[in-house]
This record gives C-alpha cells, sequence and structure tokens, in this order.
C-alpha cells in the first residue's frame, strides 16, 4: 500500500507559500475588492435598489422596473420642479436695482435695443423703477469690460416682460433652474446612481448663494450654466467614445471582452458631435466672462486625459502615443478654435453697427502698423479687448465687501445685494415689531453645506490621489478651474459670488461624500443602515439651514434681533 501524500491529510505540504494578507485580514472582516470585467470597466452599468428594497415595499419587480426607467428623468424633473418654485416665487422683489444689477441690467436694454451698450446716465435707476418708458436708450457707446453674452441672455427676458426687475432676473432664474436640472443628470451619469444625481441637484437647489445668483441678473449665474453644460456634455461624449471602444474590442468564447492592443492603439473614435457643443459652451462661457478661458483649458486636458484612459483600459500599449496620433488634433479642433469663434461671434451686435465703444478706434487713432491687412473690426476690438484687459489687471480699489479666494470656501465674507430697515408696519416689516427691521439679500452660501464640502473636498482630493477615481479627478479639476484662478490676481478687488461657477461641483462633491457614508454596494445591512441615517441627518440639517438662512436670501422684512441671530460671524455684518 503506497503512503498518501501527507498534504492531502494537513491540508498545505511544507512548500506551500503562506496565505496572502487578504486572505489573513478575512478573520477580522476584510473583504477582498471584487474583480470588474473589462466591460464595466469601460462602460458602467447604473446601479439599481436591491430587491430586497421591492419586496420590503410590496412592489412587483415588472413594476420596479417601471419606477426604474422613470427615475432617470422623473427625480430630476422633480427636484428641478421644485427649485423653479423657489426661485421664481417673488422674483420682482425687493423691486430695486440691487448690487450690479445697475450695470448689467441697463446694458442688456441697450443691447436688445440698438445692438451695443450705451453711456447710461447717472441716477437714472429710479426713473427705470418708476417708468421704465420714459427713460431712452442712450445713443452714446459705453464702455464695458465684460463680453456681451450674459447681457444678450439677461436682454431676452426684459425683451418678454420689460424693463423691470422681473424681466432682467427672469432669465437668469430660468438658467438657474435648468442647471438643478443638468446637476441631477450629470450626477447620474458621473455616479451612475439617480439616487446621488438627485441628491446633488437636491444640495443646489438649497444652496443660498446659488439661489441669491439665480434671482439677480449678474452674470456670474449664466457663466455657471454655460461651464456646467460644457461638463456634461464632456461626460457623454466619454461615455459615447468608451462604447466605441468596447464595441470595437474581441469577445472571448465565453462571451467575455478582451482587450487588444491593436484595436485600442489604432482605433478612431469618429465625429464627436458632444465634444463640438463642449467647445460652443465654452465659447458662451468665455464670452460671458473672461475667466470661463480658464475653465476652457481645464476641460479640453481633461477630456484628453480621458481618452488616455480609455484606450488604457482597453489594452493600448502606448496609451499617450495613441491619443497624440489618433485623438489629439480633432480634440484641439473640437474645442479651441470652436470656442474662439463663437466668442468671437457673440460681438455681432457691437460689428455690425459703426456705433459701438472703440468700434472705429481702427481707421482713427488705430492707422498705421504692421497689421493694417486685417478687418478694422477685428484691429478694433483686439484694442478693445487689451483696453479691458489692463483695466481688468488693474483693478485694486477697495470695496467693502471685497474677499480673498481663501476664504471663500468658509465662507468668511460675502456680499450684500441690497439692505433696508424698514420700520415697525412698513415694507413687511410687522407692527407688533419692537423697533425696525431688516431687509437684506445677501450673497452668502448655505453654511452647512459649504462647511461639509470644505471635508468633501478632502475626500475627493484622497479618492483621486490614492484610489485613482477618475470621478473625483472630474470634481476635483472643475473646482480647481473655477476657484484656481483667482489666486493669481489676489491684489484685484475680487467677491465671494464669484465662487458661483464651482458650486455645482462642490455639490457633487458633497453627493460624492455622501455615497461613501451611505456605504459601498455590498456592504452589510446594519453598516448601510448607520450610513444612511448619518446622512440622511447631515443632509435634513442642510435644508433646515436654507430654510433658516430664507430670509437673507429674499429680503424678507424680519426683525433685526433675528437679523442678527443669522450673523454667525462677525465678518457677515
Amino acid at each position: 500500500m503506497t503512503s498518501t501524500a501527507p498534504s492531502a491529510l494537513q491540508g498545505h505540504d511544507a512548500e506551500d507559500p503562506p496565505p496572502s494578507w487578504p486572505r489573513r485580514l478575512r478573520r477580522f472582516g476584510h473583504s477582498p475588492r471584487q474583480v470588474t470585467g473589462l466591460r464595466e470597466r469601460l462602460v458602467p452599468p447604473y446601479t439599481r435598489p436591491s430587491e430586497r428594497l421591492w419586496a420590503v415595499l410590496g412592489i412587483s419587480p415588472a413594476r420596479a422596473d417601471r419606477i426604474v426607467r422613470w427615475s432617470a428623468w422623473g427625480g430630476p424633473l422633480l427636484v428641478a420642479l421644485v427649485a423653479g418654485v423657489l426661485r421664481f416665487w417673488h422674483l420682482g422683489s425687493p423691486k430695486a436695482v440691487i448690487f450690479d444689477e445697475t450695470y448689467y441690467a441697463k446694458d442688456a436694454w441697450a443691447l436688445i435695443n440698438q445692438g451695443y451698450e450705451g453711456s447710461w446716465p447717472k441716477d437714472i435707476d429710479k426713473s427705470i423703477l418708476k417708468d421704465p418708458s420714459s427713460v431712452p436708450v442712450p445713443t452714446d457707446p459705453g464702455y464695458v469690460v465684460h463680453p456681451p453674452v450674459g447681457k444678450w441672455v439677461i436682454g431676452l427676458g426684459e425683451y418678454l416682460f420689460g424693463f423691470n426687475p422681473f424681466g432682467w432676473r427672469f432669465m437668469v432664474a430660468v438658467l438657474g433652474t435648468l442647471s438643478v436640472l443638468m446637476l441631477c443628470r450629470i450626477g447620474r451619469r458621473l455616479f451612475r446612481s439617480t439616487f446621488l444625481g438627485c441628491l446633488a441637484g437636491g444640495l443646489l437647489a438649497v444652496d443660498g448663494l446659488h439661489f441669491v445668483m439665480s434671482r439677480t441678473a449678474l452674470l456670474d449665474l449664466v457663466l455657471s450654466f454655460f461651464v456646467l453644460a460644457a461638463f456634461g456634455c464632456l461626460l457623454i461624449d466619454r461615455d459615447r467614445a468608451r462604447h466605441r471602444l468596447a464595441a470595437a474590442l474581441p469577445v472571448d468564447d465565453e462571451g467575455v471582452l478582451r482587450p487588444d492592443a491593436e484595436v485600442a492603439d489604432r482605433l478612431r473614435l469618429g465625429w464627436r458631435p458632444w465634444r463640438i457643443a463642449a467647445g460652443v459652451l465654452l465659447g458662451l462661457a468665455f464670452a460671458t466672462k473672461w475667466n470661463g478661458l480658464y475653465i476652457l483649458a481645464a476641460f479640453a486636458v481633461m477630456a484628453v486625459l480621458w481618452d488616455v484612459g480609455a484606450r488604457r483600459v482597453a489594452g493600448a500599449r502606448a496609451p499617450y502615443a495613441s491619443v497624440l496620433k489618433r485623438d489629439i488634433v480633432p480634440a484641439f479642433f473640437s474645442t479651441v478654435p470652436v470656442a474662439i469663434g463663437t466668442y468671437v461671434a457673440s460681438w455681432t451686435g457691437w460689428i455690425v453697427t459703426d456705433k459701438g465703444y472703440f468700434r472705429n478706434w481702427a481707421a482713427t487713432a488705430g492707422q498705421g502698423g504692421s497689421s493694417t491687412w486685417l478687418p478694422d473690426w477685428l484691429r478694433s476690438l483686439w484694442h478693445y479687448e487689451n483696453e479691458v484687459y489692463d483695466f481688468h489687471v488693474n483693478l485694486t480699489s477697495g470695496h467693502t465687501y471685497q474677499s480673498n479666494p481663501w476664504s471663500w470656501i468658509v465662507l468668511g465674507r460675502p456680499v450684500s445685494y441690497f439692505y433696508e430697515d424698514p420700520a415697525a408696519g412698513t415694507d413687511g416689516c410687522p407692527a407688533s415689531t419692537a423697533g425696525k427691521c431688516a431687509r437684506e439679500v445677501l450673497a452668502i452660501g448655505t453654511p452647512l453645506l459649504w462647511w461639509t464640502a470644505a471635508f468633501a473636498l478632502c475626500y475627493v482630493l484622497w479618492r483621486w490621489f490614492f484610489r485613482r477615481d477618475w470621478r473625483a479627478g472630474a470634481i476635483a479639476c472643475a473646482v480647481a478651474a473655477g476657484w484656481g484662478p483667482w489666486f493669481l490676481y489676489q491684489e484685484r478687488t475680487i467677491f465671494l459670488f464669484y465662487a458661483v461657477v464651482f458650486v455645482p461641483f462642490l455639490c457633487l462633491a458633497v453627493a460624492m461624500l455622501i455615497g461613501a457614508i451611505v456605504g459601498p454596494p455590498g456592504s452589510d445591512e446594519r453598516r448601510r443602515t448607520i450610513g444612511a441615517v448619518g446622512a440622511g441627518v447631515l443632509v435634513l440639517l442642510i435644508v433646515w439651514n436654507f430654510i433658516y438662512f430664507w430670509p437673507l436670501y429674499t429680503g424678507t422684512a424680519i426683525p433685526i434681533d433675528s437679523w442678527r441671530s443669522r450673523m454667525w460671524l462677525d465678518t457677515w455684518v
């Protein structure tokens, strides 16, 4: 009788290697990370609620499928409806020209009436509020320091509803509401979760800064809308490009998608209309305020890196070289020239007239030089842009509400757009009030949301650096593109409300953090329950905080003591 191998009895022979550290950690509750297939890495599926949840709710599988399909658009539309009601509620109040509306509302009215901005008399605002029909549009050109797209947008509302506070705020409120809808859909695509997408949109709906800017005729909300829309277009383009790669890769006998270096290196991704749409939108952003140019550069680089990542996953031997050969040229022409062409086209109203500011500079003061072969309008526009650039970089005069960008994330110095102290029984101040009331429109984010966002940004950076999570990288890129450039101009007079351009991405960061608090798919029931309770409490506190500051966002009259109780920091006064 031959002896049996000792290993059959002992489980291991003497030369078996020791178990790996993940196997050793299993006794402490460690579960190894699941291996994701190539198809899921290229085109991740959308998450679905667990079957157990539907069973608890007593919903059949067929009905559950219909609810899931409906929620993809129904959820975002519902969140946007709530945001729209909030933003349009008493939109014409306060009936006043608040903060920089004194510039953009009048410039917009001149643009839609004559194609260029006029030079308005001083102290004309009261006459406009009293009887706008009695105020003529000045034909003398006015010197303006921002491109025209944002003012054309504001002017569309004035064209529809008249030269009044509701008219000049209408289109900004529309874009603010649409931004919430877009963020729901963008978050859904980014996280592959309808819940997290709607959560991000819901957070934007109750952010105080975005809310105030959606009810004020300033340019920054318009800029934010175009930037967010461009980000969404690039996300769609990313998904479609990866779909094409997945469709071109070979499948083995078991139906499993396999990487292929030849396909990944050589495949041309073809016509990419969503990237061109992003170029147009980034051009419109640049043509609203110049800081859109920094965002154009950042998003263009981000989109190229996404192509590198897609080809690497598909099996490319040299993904950077493949992108340089196949993608970099069409990527450049889809964004940069398209954006610049959109920017120039936005000046059409100024180009076709002979009365705009500096319009005839090339034919008068600009005669001679080495560029006379260019059209006069182009030379005049270039001169105008140089003058505007000098104005912006040398704008260092102090302002009561200016702030350093370092303080924005903690809401160090908000901007008061409007303030009155009506006596009891007047302008909405209750007659029973002892003393005066305060009516203020304060451009400040919802404090608990922003302070949570400060931690969420740290989490996003950790996910990006240590987990190589592209979603975290995309959020960090967008925040950096909207926030970072202002650190280069710390001597310039700048304000907290400029931050509205990256507020949607702060909401994405908070949604990502809340998703981590709830727990990843596959977590045990106890972990998910504790996480869901904690996340729910946090969201409810943010909503409560928005409601608490509602009077300061809408100019509602409240007793002066109630106003003081909302001045949580001395720098807010």
